[in-house]
């Protein structure tokens, strides 16, 4: 088993002809995944990489003559929310959004029929997942032949913040010889999609995982439901944290972002020392260095 994508897991590219779009397509189809179409208004006709562009996503659903899984949206922030809505309604149910700086209420919406309909957004902000092995959605771990070095099939679920540190510690699981399971860049916006207490439930119900990674920031709640869930649920997954920006816990830093839109540090329960304490008073440690992390999920599994 796997968390979300499977070996038969086909999607399409919203902005497919646009230059990150190109290359993320590239490096999805060197990694084994199955784009089937790609979206661009008035491209119909043309081809990237051999993958069939269309107008819309209703003439890309047809062609392929079934349902379609999923869509990486890669289109500028304005029409980002007429991209996923369109995705929705045509009954695609994992919609990975590339685009950053995406207006919060327009974020806030998409959200919110993605509910409605039964579907799931990963992102906005963010690099997409990879199931090590089976398949790769978004531009994860970069080229083929580098995602492949990083990623090797393991135990480990990962989640993070960040798409880069996503990689980094999935490295750093792989050279431990523990491997990862599927590891998802959530985004790093304030507004997202899929939240870990929103997604830990995927990998409690995956056989392969035995611990979970997060990569975790100041700013925002994220962390605090993931502790709500975890007291008002009996899981049994181990999870470690790394914590970045504890440089922001001086006064003078708070109400400032750093790299990230979710990062804004508003009050006390904002900040990187006040999620620690919650993590570890939830029985979740927090590691100093990422290089830390494979030793803590090796202790907290029995290896």
């Amino acid at each position: 088993m796997s968390v979300l994508l499977h070996p038969d897991f086909t999607f399409i590219v919203q902005g497919i002809t646009g230059r990150e779009a190109v290359n993320l397509t590239r490096e999805c189809l060197d990694y084994g995944s199955k784009i089937v179409a790609g979206v661009t208004p008035g491209r119909k006709g043309r081809e990237v990489h051999g993958v069939p562009v269309f107008d819309t996503v209703e003439q890309a659903v047809a062609h392929h003559g079934g349902p379609i899984d999923g869509a990486v949206a890669t289109v500028p922030p304005a029409f980002t929310k007429d991209a996923v809505i369109e995705a929705i309604e045509n009954e695609i149910k994992l919609i990975v959004v590339v685009t950053e700086r995406i207006p919060r209420r327009d974020v806030a919406q998409m959200v919110e029929l993605a509910n409605e309909r039964g579907a799931r957004i990963i992102g906005p902000n963010c690099l997409g997942l990879i199931t090590p092995g089976v398949a790769k959605m978004g531009g994860i771990g970069g080229p083929a032949k580098d995602a492949a070095k990083a990623y090797k099939p393991g135990v480990v679920g990962v989640m993070s913040r960040s798409g880069g540190m996503t990689t980094e510690i999935s490295s750093s699981l792989t050279a431990a010889g523990l491997g990862v399971s599927t590891a998802i860049s959530i985004g790093g916006d304030a507004i997202i999609g899929s939240t870990y207490a929103e997604l830990i439930g995927l990998f409690e119900a995956d056989p392969q995982t035995e611990a979970i990674v997060i990569y975790t920031e100041p700013g925002g709640r994220m962390e605090a439901e993931l502790v709500d869930w975890r007291a008002a649920n009996n899981p049994r997954l181990p999870i470690v944290a790394f914590m970045a920006g504890k440089f922001m816990d001086d006064e003078e830093m708070q109400g400032m972002s750093f790299g990230h839109a979710g990062t804004i540090v508003e009050g006390a329960e904002d900040s990187a020392a006040q999620k620690i304490t919650r993590l570890e008073a939830a029985g979740i440690p927090v590691v100093e260095r990422i290089d830390q992390i494979p030793a803590r999920v090796k202790e907290a599994i029995g290896r």
